[in-house]
């Protein structure tokens, strides 16, 4: 075996190396191309793809005449080929065969007016040419390969050796399959992003302010990973860590899809347990009046039961939509929980419920312990729901961080009570923006939005209370990712 030969083995070997590791497609079909080049010693080649019915222009590369086009992704601005049996390279995708030219000056088969002008517009003289389809392993042709002018050792045109043809062939066969591999990976991971962005829609048609949410962290994070890289920080995002990250934000919430809407968008204490107290309170003055009428009840024992009554329902009002309830505010209701009424059949019943008076108890917020637990499980959902999910290995991480986006350093965050290091960063970051955005939200039914400066003075002390990561907060604050 001579000296070119074994040096061709090696760069096959080499090449086959190269198309199983390139993850970019552009960089991708130039290696196809030049490799073709190389194993052929050949000066020019054109790779076109298949798009519907007819071949685009890819990369075209003479060496000859340091021509490189295509190679970085730009259009090559030429007309695709028609998939007519006169084309050469149409007819090697039509027949899904190679097509050997000799001289193309001399081949009646097909049409190579083309090459002939080029020729006579650029002084380049073509010869000789190898056509091969890229087929695919489900035998589709994906595009081909057209190689110009085989060089012999002293450098003169020649034809191309037929016993390169089958490695030629099989170069092109592989790098098709590679190509179609790369592309199911786009499709799978369209197909992913879509599937979130489903769930947004999900969770927005169930309770707007949440989708708004989501959209919001996911806005921040990527501003906030543009700037760890214009800021040249040592802390950086591989493309892969990027997308992971960003999927954990959008999927973060999806356990709310089944988390009861009177408790997600609950924006007072009682709820819409409100209109049964009011009903009540309105039988109660009917039963006052009649009391009076019935001469049950004196003009000032009617009067001073309405003014308590009054009184109730201003205190309800005041109760049930107050931010922090106060202890005088709490006494009142424990005072307005232990009145009584009776009814026309001669029972008695309370003006507050068990649970009535159990949600007006609450001193911040608009739900009880009972609902908190329940709104907390949307995290351990969010888990249960995404395990169901095959993530590939570029996605493992996505069920563990986006559930963990309330575990505080301290260790008082939940579900798991994690602490410290057992919180990744990327969960640390995660958890900021999610505090971030529900503090400054000013579409939530229960609350009004917080300014940025009192938002990150609440951080500020998060951080100094050991609940989140003062370190990746102050990055935060200077990349100043909600503008």
């Amino acid at each position: 075996m001579n000296e070119r030969r074994l040096i061709d083995i090696e760069k096959l070997l080499n090449i086959g190396i190269s198309l199983s590791t390139e993850k970019d497609p552009n960089r991708l079909l130039l290696t196809i191309l030049e490799a073709a080049m190389d194993i052929t010693h050949c000066d020019g080649g054109t790779l076109y793809i298949l798009n519907e019915n007819a071949l685009t222009f890819k990369i075209m590369i003479t060496r000859s005449m340091n021509i490189h086009k295509g190679g970085d992704g730009e259009n090559i601005d030429l007309p695709p080929v028609e998939l007519c049996p006169e084309n050469v390279c149409a007819r090697a995708a039509l027949e899904y065969g190679l097509i050997n030219v000799p001289d193309v000056y001399n081949d009646p088969r097909f049409d190579f007016s083309g090459p002939r002008n080029y020729d006579a517009i650029t002084g380049y003289k073509t010869t000789s040419m190898l056509v091969v389809p890229m087929q695919d392993d489900q035998g589709q042709v994906i595009g081909v390969l057209q190689l110009i002018n085989a060089k012999d050792k002293q450098g003169s045109t020649t034809a191309f050796e037929p016993a390169l043809q089958s490695v030629v062939l099989s170069l092109a066969s592989q790098a098709a399959i590679r190509l179609t591999n790369m592309n199911y990976s786009v499709e799978i991971i369209d197909l992913l992003n879509s599937f979130v962005r489903v769930m947004s829609v999900a969770i927005d048609a169930r309770s707007p302010y949440n989708a708004n949410h989501t959209r919001n962290m996911a806005r921040y994070g990527e501003h906030f990973l543009q700037w760890l890289l214009a800021s040249g920080n040592p802390w950086q995002f591989t493309e892969g860590e990027k997308h992971q990250f960003l999927m954990s934000v959008w999927l973060h919430d999806v356990g709310k899809l089944v988390i009861p809407l009177e408790i997600m968008d609950k924006e007072s204490r009682l709820g819409t347990a409100l209109i049964h107290v009011e009903h009540r309170f309105q039988i109660i003055g009917y039963l006052n009046r009649i009391a009076l009428l019935n001469g049950k009840l004196t003009s000032e024992e009617y009067t001073e039961q309405s003014n308590r009554l009054e009184h109730a329902k201003t205190l309800i009002a005041k109760v049930n939509t107050v931010g922090f309830l106060s202890d005088e505010l709490l006494a009142q209701v424990d005072a307005l929980a232990k009145h009584s009424y009776e009814d026309e059949n001669g029972e008695v019943h309370p003006w507050l419920t068990p649970d009535e008076h159990h949600s007006l108890s609450v001193r911040k917020g608009t739900l009880t312990q009972e609902e908190r637990s329940i709104m907390e499980s949307h995290v351990v959902l969010t888990k249960k729901l995404l395990d169901e999910m095959k993530f590939s290995r570029s996605y493992a991480y996505v069920p563990t961080w986006a559930a963990a986006h309330h575990e505080f350093l301290n260790g008082k965050g939940y579900p798991l009570g994690l602490k410290g290091e057992e919180i990744p960063r990327e969960v640390r970051l995660l958890t900021i923006l999610d505090i971030f955005d529900a503090l400054t939200a000013r579409d939530r039914p229960y609350k009004p939005g917080m300014p940025i400066e009192k938002t990150l003075q609440i951080l500020g002390e998060m951080a100094q209370q050991g609940q989140i990561d003062g370190e990746i907060l102050a990055l935060f604050i200077q990349s100043r990712a909600w503008e």
